[in-house]
């Protein structure tokens, strides 16, 4: 795809998008309605049925047709509906009877309820907590009918013969549940809520960031891994940085590397999209790599990682996404909360290690209002590692101040209708009294001494996102509408550097990018027979991108990167024959990114080396597609196979400042097109649980970091990426589980381009890129129903692809890494119902090595150790 370079078209301000769609979101909710349709509120307790229908008439103006001998109208109900659809009203109020109906008009017509024998059964599933709990399969032993519940929990199931019955309730992941009932001709039987227990794993986990719905993992055409609050909690005890508590867990994604930054930290070998919300985070046009570490997790609900380039998210998901979804209200009172005081340090070398962290959240329901609201300071000492010296500083952990500020507010008009009001405040600077020592590649660490640090303090100053999201629930018939308006603010301070290739003189640089936004998705599912049936999710995209980065003395080292995007995408799923999935969707980008003259940064004294740019107007237009098909009858064997795109308008910033020509009319700045092809499966027998997938990544045009005469510098050619992941869980006991994962990818850059990927002149994919082989494993005990003991495993392995410059130093990103392995502990016991303790220590052992960062960079500044082993001990008391 070529993009587009023009000067004279005026894109629409970004702020009329945003009040076009909202308008026409508006207008779409007032269209005309057939007479089921339509909107009715009741609030009768034991009013007879005639009077019920009439004041149904006097609401949709509707009329009613049915013989007083076969529908009794002095039978009294109670019922409560709020702006609900009529077809909703007159099943829950007629039960059997509505499935006669007929409409002529406004006429609708009862028919006679035939006596049949056959009856049906409604009822819930839920947690023992009382959280509702979707896709359930439920069954009716014998009879071979069933449903599946819906994201409230509640189940229907007709044309039931009359008599005894057994329903039995299935969902991976939880324990199965019988409950006996009866069914009585022409009668609804309604049961009482059925509990079912949730295990540590889930195959059949619900996910939103798939497809932008709300639906079954189990029907998923895709590999996805999703981390829950439990699980986060874990993590976060042995190191709370969010980076690390990825990069520890989920396969295919790079190893953490000890830093505020999260180099290296690719997914499946290529950029990802950071979401909060489904709010972007990430700053693809210039990207500064603190986008992971951009949220504390003590305010997330869950984590869901899509793997495989995403087309229906857009700009930089050529490796696939992260979703924080952050939490809900779970209190039915007034109010309650959890209060946090926690300390942490070295082991073994304690001092200037020890830090504290305190938190405060709170969270309740007044009647129709909700809130979550909650605060967090969290403060380190230095890092040291297993020999006791101080980390390198530069972009460092160690020493650093971080603040988390959440606010979820919620107001349920009614049971259809709900507005969310949303705010989180994220800032981490490291602010230290340590200067660094440089040491010498493959020799000797770089390490921290005492002394003044110049520059600015590094880190994220702010990454703030405030967001206003509108939900209707049956806008019209059984569509959903879901509206969101954000804005997000983001802000990196990069490490000071004495002299560099960049820019002549000494500097600090730092990102900065400004967005603000709309999203509106609607849903609307369809069921053609009990085998065929599915949903279309279809909406826009709004987004305005203002991204530049400056020296804090001023130099402009990238210009600002005004981007505007409009993507409408729609994705439709189809569920053939109930076990058969397929889904397909495209989205259509359409960015226009507006760049005025500037200059790129002098290389010496009196300006020598700066080269003049004429700005312009960068327009890109495609058409990205995805499908799959998922097959899930069986559990023992549930495969699907993908193939998905994604749009990318990788590191523009870079190319912009590397600039060698006087207009960027003659910069490459191409996207890249990312087409991802996958296999895989998932599997369940009795305790156990296997996964599996392999994938092979294709894009025309690339942008590996490779050093050019001491500049890092993009490099522009065709790449292919392969790899394969496998995960394995046992739960052979309800107090015991164990299990691991293993992952590897590879990819090159076709350095002849001819093609072929396998001639000698190809290159392999820098560090930065490939992460190495890596597995992990865990034990989880609970010997007593208050103590938890968990122990945790990761590896990384080797990656030597590279030979040394001729200057006799490997270039960035092509050091030879060497494989390591450490333990973790995590370790909880509850002292009653309202205070729980809990430790971790991160590196067990205390072994002293060098990340994988640290290796791959080939740098002498770089060469620095990982932590040696560190503890951390937390207090927790929920009210």
């Amino acid at each position: 795809m070529k993009p587009l370079r023009t000067r004279s078209h005026n894109r629409l301000p970004i702020n009329a998008l945003l009040f076009f769609s909202l308008l026409l979101a508006g207008q779409m909710a007032f269209a005309q309605q057939s007479v089921l349709d339509k909107k009715v509120s009741l609030h009768f307790k034991q009013t007879s049925l005639s009077a019920i229908l009439e004041s149904i008439e006097k609401q949709t103006g509707a009329s009613f047709s049915y013989s007083a001998d076969q529908l009794d109208t002095r039978k009294k109900y109670s019922i409560e509906a709020e702006s609900k659809a009529l077809s909703t009203v007159l099943e829950e109020l007629l039960g059997n009877a509505a499935r006669g109906m007929k409409v002529r008009g406004e006429q609708i017509m009862i028919q006679p309820l035939t006596k049949t024998g056959r009856g049906s059964v409604k009822g819930k599933v839920q947690t023992p907590d009382g959280k509702p709990v979707e896709f359930a399969n439920v069954l009716v032993k014998g009879t071979g009918k069933g449903a599946q519940t819906d994201e409230n929990g509640h189940f229907i199931i007709n044309d039931i013969p009359e008599g005894e019955h057994s329903l039995l309730v299935q969902h991976l992941g939880f324990t199965s549940a019988d409950q006996p009932f009866t069914v009585q001709t022409g009668e609804q039987t309604a049961l009482p809520p059925v509990t079912v227990q949730e295990g540590d794993k889930n195959l059949n986990e619900v996910v939103v960031s798939a497809g932008r719905v709300r639906e079954s993992l189990n029907s998923v055409p895709a590999s996805i891994a999703v981390l829950k609050a439990k699980e986060i909690q874990e993590q976060a005890t042995i190191n709370n940085s969010i980076a690390a508590i990825l990069g520890n867990t989920i396969p295919g994604l790079g190893m953490p590397n000890n830093k505020a930054t999260n180099t290296g930290q690719t997914l499946r070998g290529r950029s990802l999209l950071v979401l909060v919300d489904g709010i972007p985070q990430s700053t693809p046009l210039m990207n500064g790599n603190r986008d992971i570490r951009s949220i504390d997790p003590a305010v997330l609900e869950r984590i869901e990682v899509v793997k495989g380039a995403t087309a229906i998210y857009g700009n930089g998901a050529g490796g696939g996404l992260i979703n924080y979804i952050t939490r809900k209200p779970t209190e039915n009172k007034a109010i309650g909360g959890i209060t946090q005081l926690g300390t942490h340090g070295n082991v073994f070398h304690m001092a200037d290690t020890p830090g504290y962290r305190i938190s405060q959240m709170l969270q309740g329901k007044i009647n129709k209002f909700s809130y979550v609201v909650s605060g967090l300071l969290d403060r380190t000492g230095v890092y040291k590692d297993g020999e006791g010296e101080v980390i390198s500083t530069s972009n460092g952990l160690g020493e650093t101040r971080l603040y988390n500020a959440y606010t979820k507010l919620f107001y349920d008009f009614n049971a259809n209708n709900e507005l969310e009001f949303a705010f989180n405040l994220f800032s981490s600077r490291q602010y230290t009294k340590y200067v660094n020592k440089p040491g010498v590649y493959g020799e000797t660490p770089t390490i921290a001494v005492p002394g003044v640090s110049p520059g600015e303090a590094e880190g994220t100053p702010f990454n703030y996102n405030l967001s206003l999201r509108y939900q209707r629930r049956e806008l019209w018939g059984k569509t959903s509408m879901d509206v969101t308006a954000y804005v997000n603010g983001f802000e990196s301070m990069n490490a000071y550097t004495a002299s560099t290739t960049g820019w002549y003189g000494p500097g600090q640089t730092q990102i900065t990018s400004r967005k603000k936004g709309l999203r509106a998705n609607f849903y609307t599912p369809f069921n053609v027979n009990p085998s065929f049936g599915g949903g279309v999710t279809y909406g826009i995209d709004i987004l305005g991108d203002v991204t530049n980065q400056v020296l804090t003395d001023g130099r402009v080292y990238v210009p600002d990167m005004n981007m505007t995007s409009i993507a409408p995408y729609a994705q439709v799923k189809l569920e053939i024959l109930k076990d058969l999935t397929l889904k397909t969707g495209a989205r259509f980008e359409n960015i226009g990114i507006d760049v005025k003259d500037y200059s790129t940064l002098a290389k010496g004294p009196n300006g020598e080396g700066a080269v003049a740019v004429k700005g312009g107007k960068l327009d890109y237009k495609a058409l990205n597609m995805n499908a799959g098909l998922r097959y899930s009858k069986y559990s023992l064997f549930n495969p699907f196979f993908n193939f998905s795109q994604a749009f990318g308008i990788s590191e523009l910033g870079r190319i912009l400042r590397s600039a060698t020509t006087n207009t960027i009319a003659n910069l490459n700045t191409k996207p890249i097109i990312v087409n991802n092809y996958e296999a895989g499966f998932s599997s369940q027998y009795k305790f156990v649980q296997f996964t599996a997938a392999y994938f092979v990544s294709t894009s025309k045009l690339g942008a590996d970091m490779v050093t050019v005469n001491g500049v890092m510098t993009p490099l522009r050619l065709p790449e292919e990426i392969k790899g394969y992941e496998f995960t394995l869980d046992f739960q052979p006991m309800d107090n015991l589980s164990f299990g691991g994962s293993y992952s590897y990818v590879e990819g090159k850059a076709d350095q002849n381009d001819n093609g072929n990927f396998d001639d000698a002149e190809d290159r392999y994919l820098t560090g930065a890129r490939i992460t190495p082989p890596k597995a992990t494993a865990f034990v989880k005990y609970q010997p007593t129903d208050k103590l938890n003991l968990n122990l945790f495993w990761v590896y990384s392995g080797n990656r030597k692809r590279f030979d040394k410059q001729a200057n006799g130093k490997y270039g960035n990103g092509e050091g030879p890494v060497d494989a390591y392995d450490l333990f973790n502990l995590n370790a909880s016991y509850e002292f009653s119902k309202h205070i729980r303790a809990a430790v971790g220590i991160e590196n067990l052992f205390n072994k002293t090595y060098f990340n994988t960062v640290n290796l791959f960079s080939g740098q002498d500044l770089e060469y620095t150790r990982g932590n040696g082993a560190r503890f951390s001990l937390n207090l927790y008391y929920n009210f």
